[in-house]
């Protein structure tokens, strides 16, 4: 399968070919829909047929490897046949927002001096969960340092590096509950110029401006050592 959203987060659809509609989903020759992972979740949106016939989309999931991603119809929406030539349209809106949330993600890990223990993206607010101590993090200087970054609009970049260049350099992974996905002989890593470097696997915007006014909301205590930030658009 061809995963456009890889090499262009920014496709909003495409042309398609339906390979299999199963108890599984409906896997399609290349697709512009991001499965769920890393804590971002799965797009939505609909596949339209040339009669204008559309199948929602109510999910998107990763299916049997790296490769492989399996689009979930609405309950009760017409299925395409196998062989039917579509178009793959994500809910944009929807998407962008999580781009925004997420490329606000990276920024503050960045911020923070601790591992990553969780996290997960929404459309309008996010959580990354910390292994510090509580009285290291202040959510009005957090909230100051974060929206200076997305104002300095600081260039985000990919690259490329083998299994082998990330084993040697494991102070790249910052959490502690996702890993990278290895074995497939390279690794994606997103840097922020001049701010963060990190492997990743999710859709990015093009640089911190896109990410507009974001706020620490709360900070929470979930065990000894584990704290929440709770972060919201403005």
């Amino acid at each position: 399968m061809e995963l456009l959203f890889r090499d262009d987060a920014y496709l909003k659809e495409c042309a398609a070919t339906v390979v299999s509609v199963d108890e599984a989903g409906i896997r399609l020759d290349r697709t512009v829909f991001y499965p769920t992972g890393g804590g971002q979740p799965g797009d939505t949106g609909v596949l339209v047929a040339e009669d204008g016939a559309e199948t929602a989309i109510a999910d998107t999931r990763k299916g049997r490897d790296l490769n492989d991603v399996v689009h979930i119809p609405a309950d009760g929406a017409a299925l395409p046949a196998a062989g039917a030539r579509v178009t793959a349209r994500i809910d944009w809106e929807r998407r962008y927002k999580h781009m925004r949330m997420h490329g606000a993600m990276h920024v503050l890990s960045s911020l923070v001096d601790g591992e990553v223990t969780g996290g997960q993206v929404g459309a309008e607010k996010s959580r990354l969960d910390f292994n510090v101590p509580s009285a290291s993090l202040d959510k009005v200087a957090l909230t100051e340092t974060l929206n200076r970054i997305v104002e300095e609009n600081h260039a985000f970049f990919e690259r490329w590096i083998s299994d082998e260049e990330l084993a040697a350099n494991p102070g790249l992974v910052k959490t502690m509950s996702v890993k990278p996905p290895m074995g497939y002989g390279k690794v994606r890593l997103i840097e922020i110029a001049s701010v963060d470097l990190q492997p990743c696997g999710g859709t990015h915007i093009r640089s911190t401006g896109e990410i507009g006014a974001v706020t620490v909301a709360k900070i929470e205590n979930k065990g000894r050592q584990n704290r929440r930030v709770v972060i919201r658009f403005c």
